[in-house]
C-alpha cells in the first residue's frame, strides 16, 4: 500500500536574502520527484555552519526563485520514486545530502546519487545531520590525505560537525588521532568517540601537545577551523606531510614549506555514500545533535549557530519531539 503523501507541507524558506530574520514557516507544495529522484519524507534534517551564507545569498543560486528552501541533508522514509529509480524503493529509511537545498521542509525530492540507507550503526534520528559532514570528513581523510594505518593525524575542530565524525572514521582507518577541541565538554565527546589524544584548543598549547603526541612530526592534518594555536601546530607537521581543509574554513591555513595543503569541496556521490557507509559499518557510530528544533525555531536557530555547541545543529521534523 503506497502511502499518503500531501499536496501540501510545512517548510522554513526565505523570501529574499538577508538575516536570520528572512526565515519563515510557510505551506508549500510537496515536491514532485522527477525521474531519478525520491521523495523522502524527513524525520530529521541537519542545520549546517554553512547554511547562513546561503540564506544570505553568498554562496549557492543568485537566482532570486523565491520562497527558497535551503538546508542539504536530512533523514527519513522514501514515499515515492521517480521512473528510472532503481536503488530505492517506498518504505525504504535513507539519509541524503544534496547541494540543491531542499531539507528544511517536511519533504524533499533528491537525486538517488545523492541517497544511502541509514547505516545499522546509525541511530536513525541521528542520520539526519550525517549526510554533508560525513561525506565532508570521508573525502577530507581517504580523498585529500589519502591516510594509511598507523599514520598520525591532528583534527583540529574535532569536536564540531564534520571534527567528531572524522575522529570515528579516522579510528575506524586504523589512523592516531589528536583531537584538537573547543572546551571542556568538547574534550569530553572526542575522548568518548576514541580519539588518542584530546586537548582544548582554546587554553592548551597545541603545538607542545602535538610534539609530544607525534615526536618525529605529524604526518597529516584536517583542518575545520581557524583558531590561535592554528599556525603553531601546523608548523608541527613533518617536511612531506599533508594538511587538507574544505574550502570556506577562514582564515585560510597556512603550511610550511615542503607540506602539502589540500583544499577541497565534500561534494556528495554515489561512491562517497557508498565509501562513507562502509566505513561506518554496523558498530555503533554516533552523530552528535548540539540543539535539536522544529521547523518553526529555524529563525532562532540561525541566531544560535555561532554560539558555542558540540556536532551539528538539527531539526526534528516528524515524529517524537516536534510538538
Amino acid at each position: 500500500m503506497k502511502p499518503s503523501i500531501p499536496d501540501r507541507m510545512r517548510a522554513a524558506a526565505i523570501d529574499r536574502f538577508g538575516g536570520p530574520e528572512v526565515i519563515r514557516t510557510r505551506s508549500l507544495p510537496v515536491p514532485k520527484p522527477r525521474a531519478n529522484d525520491v521523495l523522502i519524507r524527513l524525520d530529521t534534517a541537519g542545520i549546517g555552519v554553512w547554511d547562513p551564507y546561503f540564506r544570505s545569498g553568498e554562496i549557492g543560486s543568485a537566482q532570486e526563485d523565491f520562497p527558497r528552501v535551503i538546508g542539504n541533508d536530512g533523514a527519513g522514509t522514501v514515499v515515492a520514486t521517480g521512473d528510472r529509480v532503481t536503488r530505492y524503493r517506498v518504505g525504504e529509511r535513507v539519509y541524503a545530502y544534496s547541494m540543491d537545498g531542499g531539507f528544511y521542509a517536511e519533504y524533499a525530492a533528491v537525486n538517488e546519487e545523492n541517497v544511502a540507507p541509514i547505516p545499522p550503526g546509525v541511530k536513525t534520528d541521528e542520520a539526519g545531520a550525517l549526510g554533508a559532514d560525513g561525506v565532508t570528513a570521508l573525502r577530507g581523510l581517504e580523498d585529500e590525505l589519502q591516510l594509511e594505518r598507523g599514520e598520525t593525524l591532528m583534527i583540529f575542530g574535532a569536536s564540531g560537525g564534520i571534527g567528531h565524525i572524522a575522529v570515528q572514521l579516522a579510528k575506524r582507518i586504523g589512523v592516531k588521532v589528536l583531537a584538537v577541541a573547543s572546551g571542556e565538554d568538547g574534550v569530553a565527546l572526542v575522548r568518548r568517540l576514541g580519539a588518542d589524544t584530546a586537548i582544548d584548543g582554546r587554553h592548551d598549547d597545541v603545538a607542545a601537545a602535538a610534539r609530544a603526541f607525534a615526536p618525529g612530526g605529524l604526518d597529516a592534518a584536517l583542518v575545520l577551523t581557524g583558531g590561535a594555536g592554528l599556525p603553531d601546530a601546523l608548523r608541527e607537521v613533518k617536511q612531506g606531510g599533508r594538511v587538507a581543509y574544505p574550502n570556506g574554513v577562514e582564515p585560510e591555513p597556512r603550511v610550511p614549506d615542503g607540506v602539502e595543503s589540500h583544499a577541497y569541496d565534500g561534494t556528495p556521490g554515489l561512491d562517497a555514500f557508498n565509501r562513507l557507509n562502509d566505513l561506518i559499518g554496523s558498530a555503533r557510530f554516533h552523530v552528535e545533535l548540539g540543539r535539536v528544533y522544529r521547523l518553526e525555531d529555524a529563525e532562532k536557530a540561525h541566531r544560535e549557530i555561532e554560539k558555542h555547541h558540540l556536532g551539528k545543529l538539527a531539526f526534528r521534523v516528524h515524529g517524537e519531539g516536534n510538538a
